[in-house]
């Protein structure tokens, strides 16, 4: 599991990697603020960067975030429901501003953001959290779809020789009434 996320995470910056190099991208996306956004890159990095990019997530995303967090106790951190919403805030800022630049979503930028952050606050967390379920719990889960399908085969089958018979009778007394 691990290795196929890892997988992803990779393809995806392999994607992205194109506006990683830092040069323009000619249009701008039509969100409310797009515009503006690919105005101020225009006129300070000569069109929408990846330069321009981190100084937006810098100015518009994480100074929300970051004054968020400092509201709260640094026990509060690891606490998933009280983090959840600064984070999916975080989340959407970075993936608006970066559709309005027009530059992929994830991107190597927005990776390295949410390691920092990681680093920043959420290094003290206990892991237990967010470990795997015991190994019977797996089993569980893993085995209970494995053992139905035969069920639902059956029944499936069942149902389809039964359509099948019922069709088959209904035709042959249809036949012999005619008779």
């Amino acid at each position: 599991m691990k290795g196929a996320l890892a997988f992803i995470g990779v393809f995806l910056s392999f994607l992205s990697a194109t506006a990683a190099t830092g040069e323009a991208i000619a249009t701008c996306g039509s969100g409310p603020y797009c515009e503006s956004l690919c105005s101020i890159c225009g006129d300070i990095f000569s069109g929408p960067t990846m330069e321009c990019l981190s100084a937006l997530f810098h100015h518009f995303c994480m100074p929300k975030f970051n004054n968020a967090m400092d509201l709260l106790n640094t026990t509060d951190w690891c606490v998933w429901g009280n983090v959840n919403s600064l984070y999916s805030n975080l989340s959407i800022c970075t993936e608006e501003i970066s559709d309005c630049l027009q530059i992929p979503w994830p991107n190597p930028l927005v990776e390295q953001i949410f390691v920092d952050i990681h680093s920043t606050y959420f290094k003290e967390c206990p892991t237990e959290e967010f470990s795997d379920p015991p190994p019977a719990t797996v089993f569980a889960l893993v085995i209970t779809p494995i053992c139905l399908i035969p069920i639902m085969y059956l029944y499936q089958h069942i149902n389809y020789q039964s359509s099948f018979l019922f069709l088959h009778l209904t035709t042959h007394q249809h036949k012999n009434q005619r008779r």
